[in-house]
């Protein structure tokens, strides 16, 4: 079996569904903006629950539509990618928190 192992991180950022940035929802901005930058992939994921810095729970009821919710947009990349992505989104004027973990990555079957 042959496989690709490459080192990089797990770039995550948070965000409430309903902010927007540029009249775009944050999260698809973020991953628009990544793709633009050459990224290889990203995806956006809603919470049934969350709580930020400031204490206060958001969860979801039967009736809203649309909330504030928390999002998490990951990104699997290499440390210069995460690196321009940040000095990307500061450079912007967006304030977003972000966590940042080293991983191993790769493909199982890379030729196929």
């Amino acid at each position: 079996m042959r496989t690709t192992i490459m080192q990089g991180c797990f770039l995550k950022f948070y965000v409430a569904e309903n902010r927007r940035h540029q009249h775009k929802l944050a999260y698809e901005w973020l991953l628009e903006e990544a793709k633009t930058l050459g990224l290889q992939g990203g995806s956006a994921f809603r919470a049934i629950a969350g709580f930020g810095r400031h204490g206060r729970l958001h969860e979801e009821h039967f009736f809203e539509l649309a909330g504030d919710l928390p999002v998490e947009v990951g990104f699997v990349v290499t440390n210069e990618e995460a690196d321009r992505l940040i000095a990307h989104i500061h450079d912007h004027g967006l304030n977003l928190f972000y966590l940042r973990v080293p991983v191993e990555y790769g493909f199982t079957n890379p030729d196929s």
